[in-house]
């Protein structure tokens, strides 16, 4: 079986973008036309181009995709879906899990659509907070379920490479809606995505 890449790339603005490597390449004092250097510019672009395909994806589009009518009315949960995106403030990689738990009003999702969400919102510049708040939206609106809880966990490399330098600190950000308003109903959820029920 020959191995297939499934990444695609505009050629035009990995012309251009790679263009923009190089020239930061050369004034932080490298020199770009070296081996080791020499494709570099160009993996960045393409690289730099799948970290934030989420802003040619439709989120909502994925999850009317895989809709189906069902009685089920008790929470589902998808959790430790990691997760990986660049802070807009210094273009670092943060990165952990996203737990996410909806109770359905009449339909569900496809299970695997929910880490899709995630994709799509994570691969872009981003905040963790506003993360946070546009996967909830996004499933909330979409699926109008009767609540939606969305908790995220991560590592930012621009508190961790730089600034402070704390290696060890992990920012929480949390979100919920309708029946999850409800202490016992959250207090649930936030009990069984810290549980190991193996």
């Amino acid at each position: 079986m020959s191995y297939r890449k499934l990444e695609e790339y505009t050629i035009q603005v990995t012309g251009e973008v790679k263009e923009r490597f190089a020239t930061i390449i050369n004034e932080l004092g490298e020199d770009v036309s070296r081996e080791g250097l020499v494709k570099t510019p160009e993996r960045a672009a393409k690289a730099m181009q799948f970290l934030t395909q989420g802003y040619k994806m439709n989120a909502a589009e994925i999850l009317n995709g895989a809709m189906f009518k069902e009685d089920y009315d008790n929470m589902v949960i998808v959790k430790d879906i990691e997760l990986y995106s660049l802070c807009e403030h210094h273009m670092l990689p943060f990165f952990g899990k996203a737990h996410i738990a909806y109770i359905p009003n009449g339909q569900i999702v496809g299970l695997s659509k929910i880490p899709r969400v995630v994709d799509v919102f994570a691969r872009r510049l981003q905040v963790q907070e506003r993360l946070t708040d546009q996967i909830l939206k996004c499933l909330d609106e979409t699926l109008k379920p009767k609540g939606v809880a969305v908790v995220i966990e991560a590592s930012h490399m621009c508190m961790m490479m730089r600034g402070v330098q704390k290696q060890n600190s992990v920012t929480t950000t949390s979100g919920f809606t309708g029946a999850f308003s409800n202490i016992e109903t959250r207090n649930e959820f936030l009990k069984l995505i810290t549980s190991d029920l193996s």
